[in-house]
Order: C-alpha cells, then sequence, then structure tokens
C-alpha cells in the first residue's frame, strides 16, 4: 500500500478504508466542532516560506542533537493512543520503523502495546505520561521508563479533563453496531483482531485488565483524570525522574515560562492535536510568541498539524527545535504497518531537502525567521 502513497493525505485515506468505522473516527477527529483540528493545519499550510536563489545548496545536512544524541532529523514519532490497534502490534511495528530512521518515538500511556513490549524489541522509545488520580499507578509507570532506559519522559499536561469529541460519541456503539463495523474491515479483523492478539490496553492493564474492552478504556480516562493538576505536581515529576523532563501541552508564553521554571528540559507546545479545547490557537499560530517568551532557555518541540516536510521546516522557522509527527504516521501505520511509517518519514526527509534547498537552507541552524516571507516572519 505504501506505494500508492505520495504524501500523509494519502494514508489519511488508506486509513479510512482499512480501520474499522470507529477506530478511524478515534484517530482522525478533533474536539467538539473541530475549529481547532482544522486550523492546526490550515494555519500551518498558508505559512509562506521564503525562496531564495542561487546559492550552494549541492550539501544538506537534516541531522541535529537533542538531549546529547544525533538524530537524522529534527522529527519523531509524537505519543499517539491506542496506536497498537491500528496495525498488528502496531506501536512495536512503529518504534522498529523510527530506530531504523534514527528518529525518536514517544510511546502513549494509553498504548495498544505496553512500554515494556515495545522497549523489548529492540528500540526504547521515549514515554509520555499522564497526571491521573493515582499517584501510584504514575510513580510505577516513571519506574518502569526507568528499568526500560527511556531516554526521555514526556508529561503531558493539558488534560485535567477531556474534551468532548462529538466522532466518537457518533461512531460508538456495542452488539451488533460494532460487529457490524468490524465485519466491514475484514482484513483489519484479520491482521490485528485475530492475528494481533492479545489486544489490551498496553499499560492500563494493571489496573483494568489484560482483556479489558475498549469502553474501559474510555471508563478509565473519564474517571482517573486529575483536575486538580498543579505545578507542585510537575515539581514532585521531576524529583522521580532523573533524566530529559519534557512538559507536553504548553499554548501560552506565561506557561512555558513557568514550564522552564519547574525544572523542565524542554517543552512541547501543543494544543493535543485539537482534541482538547476546541477554538484555541493552532500550534503554528503560537509558537512565535512562546519561543521569544523562552529565549532559548530549553528547547521547544511542537507539535499539530505537520503533514508534510514542509511544515517541519515552517514548524523550525517559527521558533521549534524539534517538531514531533502525530495523525500522520498513525494514518501510514493503519494503511501499511511500519513499512508505511518508515515510507512517511523518507518522504518527510524528501519533502525538507527540497523545502531547504529552495529557501537557501544547508543545515537546521540555518532555518531560520527570515526563512519565512515577508508576513509571516
Amino acid at each position: 500500500m505504501s506505494r500508492r502513497a505520495a504524501n500523509a493525505g494519502d494514508y489519511r485515506e488508506l486509513a479510512r478504508a482499512r480501520l474499522p468505522h470507529f477506530l478511524f473516527e478515534y484517530l482522525d477527529g478533533g474536539s467538539y466542532d473541530e475549529v481547532t483540528l482544522r486550523r492546526n493545519v490550515e494555519d500551518l499550510r498558508t505559512i509562506a516560506l521564503r525562496q531564495r536563489v542561487l546559492r550552494d545548496v549541492s550539501n544538506i545536512d537534516l541531522s541535529t542533537s537533542l538531549f546529547g544524541r544525533e538524530w537524522a532529523m529534527p522529527l519523531g514519532l509524537g505519543p499517539v493512543g491506542l496506536a497498537g490497534l491500528y496495525a498488528r502490534r502496531g506501536e512495536v511495528q512503529a518504534a522498529r520503523a523510527a530506530a531504523a530512521a534514527n528518529v525518536p518515538m514517544a510511546l502513549s500511556t494509553v498504548s495498544g502495546c505496553s512500554l515494556r513490549e515495545v522497549a523489548a524489541s529492540g528500540h526504547v522509545p521515549w514515554f509520555q505520561l499522564y497526571f491521573v488520580k493515582d499517584r501510584g499507578f504514575v510513580a510505577q509507570m516513571i519506574e518502569t521508563a526507568k528499568a526500560a532506559g527511556c531516554g526521555a519522559l514526556i508529561l503531558t499536561v493539558d488534560l485535567a479533563v477531556p474534551g468532548s469529541r462529538y466522532r466518537d460519541t457518533r461512531a460508538a456503539g456495542g452488539g451488533l453496531r460494532r460487529m457490524a463495523q468490524l465485519l466491514a474491515r475484514p482484513e483489519w479483523l484479520w491482521d490485528v483482531g485475530l492475528r494481533g492478539r492479545p489486544i489490551s490496553l498496553g499499560n492500563l492493564e494493571p489496573i483494568v485488565g489484560r482483556h479489558a474492552p475498549l469502553s474501559d478504556f474510555q471508563t478509565w480516562i473519564q474517571a482517573n483524570f486529575d483536575a486538580s493538576v498543579s505545578w507542585k505536581d510537575v515539581e514532585w515529576v521531576r524529583k522521580q525522574w532523573n533524566g530529559p523532563l519534557i512538559i507536553k501541552g504548553i499554548l501560552d508564553a506565561d506557561d512555558a515560562q513557568e514550564a522552564a521554571a519547574s525544572g523542565a528540559d524542554a517543552i512541547v507546545v501543543s494544543n493535543h492535536g485539537g482534541r482538547q479545547l476546541d477554538g484555541v490557537l493552532s500550534t503554528a499560530r503560537a509558537l512565535p510568541a512562546i519561543a521569544g517568551a523562552i529565549g532559548g532557555r530549553v528547547p521547544i518541540l511542537a507539535d499539530g498539524g505537520v503533514r508534510s516536510g514542509l511544515d517541519v521546516v515552517r514548524m523550525l522557522a517559527l521558533g521549534a527545535d524539534f517538531v514531533l509527527l502525530g495523525r500522520a504516521w498513525a494514518y501510514a501505520l493503519a494503511a501499511a504497518g511500519g513499512t508505511g511509517v518508515a515510507h512517511v518519514l523518507k518522504l518527510i526527509d524528501a519533502e525538507m531537502r527540497v523545502a531547504m534547498a529552495l529557501t537557501g537552507c544547508t543545515s537546521i541552524t540555518g532555518i531560520r525567521r527570515d526563512t519565512l516571507a515577508i508576513g509571516d516572519e
């Protein structure tokens, strides 16, 4: 299938055709009327790059360093919930593709495959952690991440309460309705539903059990996310974790400064892919002010709406040091497994090289605000 895809948009349609309806809606949808979901893509796409000519761009270098390690490009696979259900042992396949491309991958707390399983596959991911009411569970997951050798801990802070996602509600249902959606996708049903067993909630198994239905996942989310979380809790995590700590879910310059003061080693400018508070700024529009407020004190990662290598260059020009891919890699995984993820990473690599060459940038450090056209800088 990867040969049929020319870009991430093609993978989205291939994923739609392969996944059961309720799973595609969970992956593809945003909160409420999806205003922010659309803004993420549209605002980034409208940022104009500044074309430059007659510069020696015969040697383009995409490599960059983060947390003391060299990466092939300033791009990683961001945390995506339930990705293990998009392909057979999906997060394991994605981790192998990331390792082959020399880019990091972050595993979600609410993954389909557990951290132990993914780490045992040969590529130890970064781990994304949610604050929940059960601090014992949080402490246990931090210890698991330590034992696995995770290179960074991503603490997601924009989910004190879950946003309402209308598409999930419309696609929900059990019994005959759910069975009809599964039977309508026989390839997925055979490859993932049957050959991909056990299907579980990965890291949540100790709480909800190995054979818990997906409805228990939503129930657990509603019951356990903690609205009382404050910066004191971030300080508590900082004491528990001695590796790189990344605060994800920053959309305001004041919060960015508090994150840096809290002991975080990096931040992720993110609106949770348009899945939380609808109507907020897109990442592309929020990023410049945050970059200005941080002033280089800590690295800035960004996600939201990234669908191409051109988008990666735009994010870097707007002030990001590193970019996390979300739905784009999940679409590719759903469409073609690890092969699809590897292919979408190659596409982005190629697109970045063209964008850099035609803007006169030969290295990642050369991508700055003046890489953007007047009016978007």
